[in-house]
């Protein structure tokens, strides 16, 4: 069944001591569980297990109370305690044959250790280094406090090997890890014996890899996950110095882990990152060592993968997102079936669970993190209830979602869409720059679709009350989208700008739809995801004069969360884009806009020819109310149920769209919960007093 080109990703590969039954290598990522939600962790990693992959790593696990990144929630291996909810994920990544692997993480100077309130402790005496700025520094490590580290590592090993863990990560990449602080200049300012050299600042992660593996080297694979380049000049940890590091410790770890040196530099979204965008950093490493290397690069294509370790590049193929939006992507290229693959669109929806302190979510995957919670498996539905068939009025994603899930649960499903063409906000948004992989949410559901018997799919199909209750379906799915707003409503405004009527309006909806203002153009973001700097670019790109005005103190301020706020604001800059930041809109006239400061109120004009408001969206929820207006007509038309759900009941991004979808679909004829709760959680256990 499987595609003989793909053998090689197939072939067990030994870590040191052990070994993994293939080349498909889940990279240690967060998800917002962490230690407050420790059995929903697990079982998603024991999805990944069931779904083929041959490693399985964990997210980061802060190993010492020493060092900690609060608010965030990662997991914990301070004590004894810590074991047990360690060992159930163990478990359940062992389930199905993979190697279960923990990260064990000392954050160092990314340490503010608000929690704990113990002293931060790094190399060399800095300020904290984290996403918040906190005003906390660290004092420099002395001789024996580094010996307290080694001690600490060691501990936490031995801890993992109870916990029942294969292999251990030691993270010394994306700036967060105390080795990455160590062997770069930047962070590593000593003057004795573990400073200045590449030698001496390669000290320490030598020093700890001994240590470990007398302690549980006979048993466990130690991987050690580094810098690629820190690309931040001459102080940093370089790529050429990241080889130099290699090749003068060639055989240090079992595995050598490579990755891009700052976050947002490894995972940046789709926008702004090609599949294996770090294969010119990687290239030739694997020559300069006999371990095998693992590198990322948000691969979904089993030919770019095959590609790479054919070309001898990497050994294993390491993913963290592309794990997350399919977990079964390895047994779906082990059976052949590349077409039923969900690949990662790269919009980073996933991350924001860890930066938000939330439940992750994934906009392909709608039952990431629910798999315990909700009881969702990726790849099986439950069972049809009592009803036999759904329309669902809508073919954007949260209408196409449900219309896959419903089909596989065995009900007869019709899907009619008012456009030519199905996708809905998805169709239109893969257009803009930059977002094309966006597309993969419509394409692979269409495609699924489309195999199916029990599914039609009618266009050009707007629906009346009146006629949807003449067909005589017995449950009627509502997934009609929202409009972006043009009177300003959103977050500044609660209710409508004052707007002159000769002023030029546009709204995304207005520019998607090929209508470009010309001219100076001013954008006045106050939705602050990526619409706004991505209409900036559509607009500079297609001649516009752009001046994008925003409320807030970042340019596209949410995507701070999905790693690229930084990216967008340099993106916007290099095109020419007037940034206007903490400002509002309080009044638009014909050739200009009022803009004032959001902390004093004074205002200043902005001429204009037209006006982009990126604002609040409102949901086309008419028919729904128009259902509703007739339920006692229900019965004699045969109606069962109607519900609105996605963009429709209530906006939101893409990923809330196709959860709504899939929730709808799941909870179709289910039990009425009453004012029960919908999921499962962990409840801390009380202490002793």
């Amino acid at each position: 069944m499987r595609d003989p080109r793909y053998d090689i990703l197939f072939e067990p590969m030994a870590i040191g001591p052990v070994t993994a039954k293939n080349r498909f290598y889940q990279v240690p990522h967060c998800n917002g569980g962490g230690y407050r939600d420790p059995s929903a962790a697990a079982e998603m990693r024991g999805i990944k297990a069931e779904g083929g992959w041959g490693v399985i790593f964990t997210e980061q696990c802060e190993m010492h109370h020493t060092s900690e990144i609060t608010p965030f929630i990662e997991l914990r291996l301070w004590e004894d305690k810590d074991i047990p909810q360690l060992r159930r994920m163990s478990e359940k990544m062992k389930t199905h044959g993979a190697l279960a692997g923990i990260q064990l993480a000392y954050s160092g100077i990314n340490g503010p250790n608000l929690y704990t309130k113990e002293v931060p402790l790094a190399p060399s005496a800095l300020p904290i280094r984290t996403f918040t700025n906190d005003p906390v520094q660290a004092r420099a490590l002395s001789k024996t406090d580094i010996r307290d580290l080694r001690r600490w590592f060691v501990n936490a090993a031995q801890r993992s090997k109870l916990a029942g863990f294969d292999l251990i990560c030691l993270y010394g990449a994306h700036g967060f890890g105390i080795f990455q602080h160590f062997l770069s200049r930047a962070t590593n300012q000593r003057s004795d014996e573990y400073g200045g050299s590449l030698e001496n600042r390669a000290r320490f992660v030598n020093e700890v890899i001994a240590d470990i593996r007398d302690a549980v080297g006979d048993s466990m694979g130690i991987t050690l996950r580094v810098s690629l380049d820190e690309t931040i000049g001459e102080l940093g940890f370089s790529n050429a110095e990241l080889r130099e590091f290699i090749e003068m410790n060639r055989d240090l770890p079992d595995l050598w882990d490579l990755a891009q040196g700052t976050w947002e530099d490894c995972s940046g979204p789709s926008r702004f990152k090609e599949e294996a965008a770090q294969e010119q950093l990687v290239t030739g490493i694997r020559a300069l060592t006999s371990r095998p290397v693992v590198g990322v690069g948000r691969f979904t294509s089993p030919d770019v993968m095959a590609r790479m370790v054919k070309s001898g590049t990497l050994d294993f193929i390491g993913c963290a997102r592309p794990s997350i939006a399919d977990p079964f992507l390895p047994k779906k290229v082990e059976e052949g079936r590349i077409e039923d693959i969900r690949e990662c669109i790269g919009c980073n929806i996933c991350i924001t669970g860890d930066m938000t302190m939330s439940i992750s979510r994934c906009t392909q995957n709608p039952t990431f993190m629910e798999e315990w919670r909700k009881g969702w498996h990726p790849e099986q539905m439950n069972p049809k209830g009592d009803s036999g068939n759904v329309l669902v009025i809508g073919a954007g994603p949260a209408g196409l979602e449900a219309a896959w899930a419903l089909c596989r649960r065995g009900y007869d499903v019709a899907i009619a869409e008012a456009r030519t063409e199905i996708g809905g906000r998805v169709t239109l948004e893969s257009r803009l720059p930059g977002l094309s992989a966006w597309g993969r949410v419509r394409d692979y559901r269409e495609y699924q679709l489309r195999q199916r018997p029990n599914v039609e799919i009618y266009l050009d199909s707007g629906l009346s009350a009146a006629e949807v209750m003449e067909f005589g379906f017995e449950n009627i799915a509502i997934a009609t989208g929202a409009t972006w707003r043009r009177d300003g409503v959103a977050r500044q405004h609660v209710v409508p700008m004052p707007i002159d009527e000769a002023a030029r309006i546009y709204t995304p909806d207005d520019l998607m739809a090929g209508n470009l203002p010309t001219g100076e153009v001013v954008i006045y973001d106050d939705d602050h995801y990526y619409m706004g700097g991505v209409l900036a670019e559509l607009l500079v790109k297609n001649g516009a004069k752009v001046t994008l005005i925003t409320p807030s103190a970042f340019v596209s301020d949410w995507t701070n969360n999905t790693l690229e706020q930084a990216t967008i604001h340099a993106r916007l800059d290099d095109l020419g884009v007037e940034i206007v930041l903490n400002r509002g809109v309080t009044q638009i006239a014909s050739d200009h806009v009022v803009s004032n400061c959001v902390y004093t109120g004074k205002t200043r004009n902005y001429a204009s020819d037209a006006i982009v408001m990126v604002a609040s969206r409102m949901a086309n929820d008419a028919l729904y109310h128009d259902l509703m207006a007739h339920q006692s007509s229900w019965a004699d038309a045969g109606i069962r149920s109607v519900r609105v759900f996605g963009d429709a009941e209530a906006a939101g991004p893409i990923a809330w769209a196709t959860y709504a979808g899939h929730r709808y679909a799941r909870e179709l004829d289910g039990p009425d919960l009453g004012d029960a709760l919908s999921f499962r959680r962990e409840i801390t256990e009380l202490a002793a007093e």
